[in-house]
């Protein structure tokens, strides 16, 4: 701010006479503007996302073909007496218990924190995790998604949650999804 008011105090007089102690209200006048100014441009940046910054777009649908066939068994089969969450993270349905080292519990998380549930089936009324659902395709025949399945498996079995897997089929019979489903 003394800088501005030395370039206000070096303009030449043109004769008027300047109150005593206006140049620094004028000087925090001015600085005032360029802040404005620059908190204007800041705002205006936001929300604009360059699509280089940003490289997203939507997926158009949640659901692959097969898992929205299985879900409407599955609506059917628990006749709405039961919550459904579909690609639930499996981070969200299971935690690293307490008492590891950090360093061990960093590596028990980075195991799950991008693997997701097909299904996850909920009391509707405290959201309570009652079993969760894998649909397995194709894809389930290679060895690194095998892989993922036994890590999946085991992380479900250890947190004591029931994981019934289902295979992808034209059809289901919807009284044998609620039979392993709800017992």
């Amino acid at each position: 701010m003394t800088s501005i008011l030395f370039v206000l105090a070096a303009v030449p007089h043109t004769g008027f006479p300047i109150p005593h102690g206006i140049l620094p209200l004028i000087g925090i006048i001015i600085l005032v503007v360029l802040v404005l100014a620059v908190l204007k441009a800041m705002a205006g940046s936001k929300g604009k996302a360059d699509s280089k910054d940003f490289p997203y777009e939507s997926r158009k649908v949640l659901l692959t073909p097969a898992e929205r066939s299985f879900m409407g068994v599955l609506e059917q089969a628990l006749e709405d007496k039961l919550h459904i969450m579909a690609k639930v993270r499996l981070a969200d349905v299971v935690e690293v218990k307490s008492g590891l080292t950090p360093r061990a519990r960093g590596i028990a998380f980075n195991r799950i924190q991008s693997k997701h549930l097909d299904f996850v089936v909920c009391d509707p009324k405290d959201f309570s995790i009652l079993c969760a659902i894998e649909l397995d395709d194709s894809s389930h025949a290679q060895k690194r998604r095998q892989n993922r399945d036994e890590l999946v498996d085991d992380v479900m079995n250890a947190a004591g949650i029931k994981l019934h897997r289902f295979p992808v089929k034209q059809g289901y019979v919807v009284a044998e999804v609620r039979k392993v489903v709800v017992g």
